[in-house]
């Protein structure tokens, strides 16, 4: 949007700093998002701190005869601040004074129970039942065959027929099963 396509530009203090966030936001923003390289919550977070700046002096702005354009170089100036902050002291991982951060990172043990309750929901029923009752509840087998009224041979069958069927669908998809390589191999 060139200087002429801009709407008028208030003058003498007529708009609230308010109004002139609500109008001025769309075209900051996008300043913003490319003076951070397109980064959505750089962007955002430039933009904030440039209306913080320029609420705190609104009332001299806005006597100015373009406040838009004192706030864009307010915007300029922010960037230019966060760049060379970076620049001096770029960021780096939070290091705690005991060495190891409090809490551990799980997301590898959620992604796993995930994969896992979705392979248990794929299984079924009577299958899921038995890996269940054998291996979350630690059933012997006598017991789980006791509970779902079938015999013992059923439980051994059912959980080992469970047990290929999870292990095929939790399988990483480029990993090949060691029958696919046997047949392949000379």
């Amino acid at each position: 949007m060139n200087q002429a396509e801009r709407p008028a530009a208030a003058t003498a203090g007529d708009i609230s700093f308010e109004e002139f966030v609500v109008g001025s936001s769309p075209h900051l923003f996008a300043l913003a998002r490319l003076l951070t390289g397109g980064h959505h919550a750089e962007a955002e977070d430039l933009l904030q701190s440039a209306f913080e700046r320029a609420y705190r002096h609104w009332k001299r702005i806005s006597q100015r005869e373009d406040p838009g354009r004192y706030v864009r170089q307010i915007l300029v100036n922010a960037s230019v601040d966060r760049w060379r902050r970076l620049r001096r002291r770029p960021e780096g991982p939070m290091w705690l004074p005991g060495g190891d951060p409090a809490v551990a990172d799980r997301a590898a043990e959620v992604a796993d129970r995930d994969l896992l309750l979705r392979g248990l929901a794929a299984l079924p029923v009577r299958q899921r039942a038995v890996l269940v009752l054998r291996y979350f509840e630690d059933l012997s087998e006598a017991q789980t065959a006791a509970l779902l009224g079938c015999s013992v041979g059923t439980v051994k069958s059912q959980a080992s027929r469970a047990l290929a069927r999870l292990r095929a669908i939790t399988r990483d998809p480029g990993e090949r099963d060691a029958t696919s390589l046997r047949r392949a191999a000379p």
